[in-house]
């Protein structure tokens, strides 16, 4: 896939206010870390995580993908009469039906002739909506589209704590598939992507690749179920088989990407991976031979917020300078099904909203502002608007 006419022209984001570390997390897995006499510390060793945020559980998924969608509406400048399209893309949704991107359509009083859809892929839903609107961009149906999506894993994760401390016939192997589990977090991010008629920024999108390796669809599935007395989300997970299997679809993903792109590796100024684990992100990257410290991660705080996880750590990557005008940047998508989506985009200009600087970890800046210095970067102009 190919584009000529198409802008990621803004992002809007947003993060609870609560933060969950995985030292907290382990203290509540008290019971079973004792039966089974497991080392404190185990999970952010195994994972790289150490922490994650949660909304509250009364928290509805439009709620955060509201507010990310005005403040990439407000980023951008754009008339909302002019987005014909909007997609809520994440797992997590209001209800079964109506479509959760009905509400925020209606609280953010777009025009009636909107097409209104979700769209659920696992870790690609956010990115999907992107190629979608994309499309209907190049094809001239829409002049502007926006996507956006939430991802709450409060749930998850406590069911699965529940699932692990009244369980005493699990082993240690048995946990291997809860593990994943553990290292959800929250997230809300918004896209809005115009023609680049109408764009102040001019951060063409050039290029997408997408493949499907569905044959392991199986290694890693979530569904509601009873859990010690009471109704909530588990996963299963078979994660060092999801690894393998991921990375052989990310790279065979990544040919086709510099295929579509015309961009060889070492063309890439900074890349934005799916946060799964640190131990992914590296093999991810060696195997697709591109240096660590051009890429970018919110993995240690954040953890896997799912749809969200990608777009939301480019949008803190635009904040705090990581991206700079000039850069080509690969967003390497990759989600369970398995499936994989990556995309090429020539930057200019960064539009972001999100929160403020003084609510993220303080050592994001300050590997951002040493990284910057690094002879990998290029100097170019920014767009003018």
């Amino acid at each position: 896939m190919r584009y000529q006419n198409v802008c990621l022209e803004a992002f809007g984001y947003s993060l609870p206010a609560e933060i969950v570390t995985s030292t907290e997390i382990e203290s509540r897995l008290e019971p079973l870390y004792s039966r089974l006499r497991l080392p404190e510390g185990r999970l952010e060793l195994m994972t790289g995580i150490r922490e994650r945020r949660f909304w509250s559980a009364d928290t509805l998924p439009s709620d955060p993908s509201l507010l990310s969608g005005q403040r990439a509406i407000e980023a951008a400048g754009i008339d909302p009469n002019e987005i014909g399209v909007l997609i809520h893309g994440s797992v997590c949704r209001d209800q079964l039906e109506p479509a959760t991107a009905c509400r925020v359509h209606y609280h953010l009083n777009l025009r009636r002739d909107c097409q209104v859809y979700d769209v659920s892929n696992a870790c690609l839903g956010i990115l999907n909506g992107v190629v979608q609107i994309a499309n209907l961009i190049e094809l001239g149906v829409v002049r502007s589209g926006l996507v956006v999506g939430t991802e709450n894993g409060r749930t998850l994760v406590e069911s699965t704590i529940r699932q692990l401390n009244s369980d005493t016939n699990l082993t240690r192997n048995d946990i291997k598939l809860a593990i994943a589990s553990l290292t959800i977090g929250s997230a809300s991010c918004a896209i809005l992507l115009t023609h680049r008629d109408l764009s102040r920024t001019q951060n063409r999108l050039t290029a997408a690749a997408a493949r499907a390796h569905t044959d392991y669809h199986e290694l890693c599935q979530g569904s509601n179920r009873s859990v010690a007395g009471a109704e909530g989300i588990l996963m299963a997970t078979d994660s060092e088989a999801l690894m393998a299997q991921g990375i052989s679809t990310g790279v065979a993903t990544f040919d086709q990407f510099v295929q579509e792109s015309g961009w060889e590796p070492a063309d890439l100024d900074r890349t934005f991976c799916h946060q799964v684990g640190s131990t992914h992100r590296k093999l991810m990257l060696e195997s697709l031979h591109l240096p660590l410290d051009r890429d970018f991660a919110t993995l240690q705080w954040l953890g896997n917020t799912g749809s969200a996880a990608l777009p939301t750590t480019m949008a803190i990557g635009m904040q705090v300078g990581a991206i700079q005008p000039g850069h080509k940047l690969g967003l390497l998508g990759i989600g369970s099904g398995i499936n994989s989506l990556m995309l090429a985009v020539d930057w200019q200009k960064s539009l972001v909203l999100g929160e403020p600087l003084e609510n993220l970890p303080a050592d994001v800046a300050t590997a951002v502002k040493a990284d910057v210095a690094a002879p990998h970067f290029r100097t170019a102009t920014v767009a003018k608007s």
